[in-house]
C-alpha cells in the first residue's frame, strides 16, 4: 500500500472511529450530553478554568461553551464563582455532585467498552490507547494548514 493509500485508509477509519464515539454518547444516561461529558472531563483534568479557556480546550464558540457551563449550573455540576483577578469573569469548577456524575458517565463509557473489546487482549488495548493518545498528541495545540496544492488538492463541500 503506497503512502497516499495509507492516509486515505487511515481517513476511512478515524471517520469509523466517529461512529464508535455515537454508540458510547448514545450509552450516556437520559439528560447527558457528550458536551456534557467533556465539559465535566476537561474541568477534572484541568481543574478550575475560566470559561474562555475551557472554550478553547472544546474547539468550539464562546456562546456554545456558555450554553453547556449555564445548562451545567443549573443541574448543580459546576460552580460558577467570581474570578478574584477579575470579578467580571467566572470560575468554574466542579462539584462533588459534578464528581459523581462524572464517574458514572465514565463507569457507563468503560463496561460498554469492556463489554464490546471482550475479545481483545489486554496488549492490544494498551496497545491501541497508545496509538491513540500519540495521534491525539500530534494535533494538540498545533493549527496546521496546508496550502500546498500539488499535495492536498483543494476540495470543496
Amino acid at each position: 500500500m503506497g503512502e497516499r493509500a495509507q492516509y486515505e485508509e487511515l481517513t476511512r477509519q478515524l471517520s469509523a472511529v466517529g461512529a464508535v464515539r455515537r454508540q458510547l454518547d448514545r450509552n450516556l444516561p437520559g439528560g447527558c450530553s457528550s458536551g456534557t461529558a467533556v465539559v465535566l472531563a476537561l474541568l477534572d483534568r484541568d481543574g478550575d478554568l475560566r470559561i474562555g479557556r475551557l472554550a478553547e480546550l472544546l474547539g468550539v464558540d464562546m456562546s456554545v461553551t456558555s450554553r453547556h457551563v449555564a445548562d451545567l449550573a443549573e443541574r448543580g455540576w459546576i460552580d460558577r464563582s467570581p474570578d478574584p483577578a477579575d470579578r467580571r469573569s467566572r470560575i468554574l469548577r466542579l462539584t462533588p455532585e459534578g464528581r459523581d456524575r462524572l464517574a458514572e458517565l465514565s463507569d457507563r463509557a468503560a463496561e460498554l467498552l469492556a463489554l464490546r473489546l471482550s475479545d481483545w487482549s489486554d496488549e492490544d488495548i494498551r496497545r491501541l490507547t497508545s496509538l491513540l493518545s500519540r495521534l491525539r498528541a500530534s494535533f494538540d495545540d498545533t493549527p496546521t494548514r496546508i496550502d500546498t496544492p500539488t499535495r492536498i488538492p483543494a476540495v470543496t463541500c
